[in-house]
């Protein structure tokens, strides 16, 4: 359970909790694809083909996509479901500009 704080647009404050349902599956997917990503490490290390490198690469990323897309769905059940009903559009605001961030 975690407790944000949000300033509404009439300048009052308010603090709500709600659950991430998917943090064990978040971390689990982290934990893989930090040991995918030292594997790669040794691979360039080792002195491996670089398309094999890539590949590998290409595969981490997908992973943490992957990963990215379970916190966003989590993210949008829990977080903004919450806000929306408060009527608390701070919450959508800092998504997209994270969303933004995100995607490039």
């Amino acid at each position: 359970m975690s407790e944000h704080t949000h300033t509404l647009p009439d300048g009052s404050t308010v603090t709500h909790s709600h659950s991430h349902t998917q943090t064990k599956a978040v971390l689990n997917r982290l934990s893989r694809a930090i040991g995918h990503l030292e594997s790669v490490r040794r691979m360039v290390e080792s002195g491996r083909d670089c398309t094999e490198v890539l590949v590998q690469l290409a595969a981490v990323r997908s992973a943490l996509n992957n990963t990215a897309k379970v916190i966003l769905k989590d993210h949008i059940e829990h977080c903004l479901a919450d806000a929306a009903e408060r009527g608390d559009r701070e919450p959508l605001e800092q998504l997209e500009a994270a969303i933004e961030r995100f995607m490039t």
